[in-house]
């Protein structure tokens, strides 16, 4: 039996959420991954060495790879002090391989062969671009490092979101994409690591064309000053306006409620929990998998992590969001089998 083919489109640690869950099936995985992040350690090497962003997609290497706990965890290491502090071991692997090789895809090919990666990374275009923002009050913000931090982009509202330079896909993303059996989008920031896919050339029409079951992992919280008032079905409206069809089949929505103390800690930061309409049931084109996928992990983070504050308390689940999207991507035949019997 041809096993099922997993396309999963996004970028940072909710593509490394994903990708833990799924690699524990016997199904072939290709993670396309945002090329647009200028922060942290990945941003200081895109300024110093004149590289590609390496971060999201250390994070996917990490997380399909079959190598040792130890190797796994250099990938993760981030020195504390001296002149690499604040740095990621992997960033620095990955920036070396594009140097050795003249090209970003044919380094993270060379890495995925060190980690015994299962599935393919692909970053979703080899042109170094930039995420920009333009809003309706004129204001243009450069970079995905300063739309994360610009907490008036709701307020004021968005003309457009492009990059520039223009930037084409990976050849090979689009053959994922339209040999897939199910694309899933997400979950991640919505604006600066799941749109940012969707602005490269031929990627929205690949997905507009492929046959693909189309899934939607909602976000579990809302961004500040982005999406504060985002309820699911305006996630899923305005990502199949990027893609320019309705294009998402299925959208998994928590539902089971966090930790009444994270919730606390996150409403004081105006980050609220994603809500439900239950009105919108008779518009929707697209089905909805009401589940717990909350993960009940405690996470730690390095103190030379600089940017520990902006990450994620509330997560999915990697297992049970894993075991959902199986359940989903079998749907179709059981359903079949259902209508015969009855």
């Amino acid at each position: 039996m041809q096993r099922k083919k997993i396309v999963t489109i996004g970028g940072g640690t909710g593509s490394f959420t994903l990708l833990s869950g799924l690699k524990k099936y016997a199904v072939d995985i290709s993670a396309i991954v945002s090329m647009a992040d200028d922060g942290g350690s990945t941003g200081v090497l895109r300024d110093e060495l004149g590289v590609l962003p390496p971060g999201d997609v250390r994070q996917c290497l990490v997380a399909l790879s079959d190598s040792s706990e130890m190797l796994r965890e250099l990938m993760n290491y981030r020195f504390a002090d001296g002149g690499l502090k604040g740095h990621n071991f992997g960033n620095l692997f990955l920036s070396a391989l594009e140097k050795i090789n003249r090209n970003f895809s044919k380094g993270v090919e060379e890495a995925s062969r060190i980690l015994n990666v299962k599935g393919d990374v692909i970053p979703v275009t080899n042109k170094d671009t930039n995420l920009f923002m333009e809003l309706k009050n004129g204001k243009k913000i450069c970079g995905e490092n300063e739309i994360n931090h610009d907490y008036s982009i709701e307020k004021i509202g968005i003309k457009k979101n492009y990059l520039s330079p223009a930037a084409m896909a990976n050849k090979s993303a689009i053959e994922k994409i339209l040999e897939a059996d199910i694309i899933i989008i997400g979950p991640g920031n919505h604006y600066c690591s799941i749109i940012p896919n969707l602005l490269v050339g031929g990627v929205a029409s690949a997905i507009k064309k492929s046959k693909a079951i189309v899934v939607y992992n909602c976000n579990l919280v809302n961004k500040k000053g982005h999406t504060e008032k985002f309820t699911l079905d305006e996630y899923v409206d305005s990502i199949n306006g990027y893609i320019g069809s309705d294009r998402i089949d299925f959208v998994i929505f928590n539902a089971k409620k966090p930790d009444a103390r994270l919730v606390k800690k996150y409403e004081s930061q105006n980050e609220l929990l994603v809500l439900f309409d239950e009105g919108r049931k008779l518009k929707r084109k697209y089905r909805v998998v009401r589940a717990n996928i909350l993960s009940d992990q405690k996470h730690e983070y390095s103190d030379s992590d600089a940017l520990a504050f902006q990450r994620s308390f509330i997560r999915h689940d990697s297992d049970k969001l894993a075991k959902i999207l199986m359940m989903l991507l079998e749907l179709g035949e059981y359903e079949n089998i259902i209508k015969e019997i009855i």
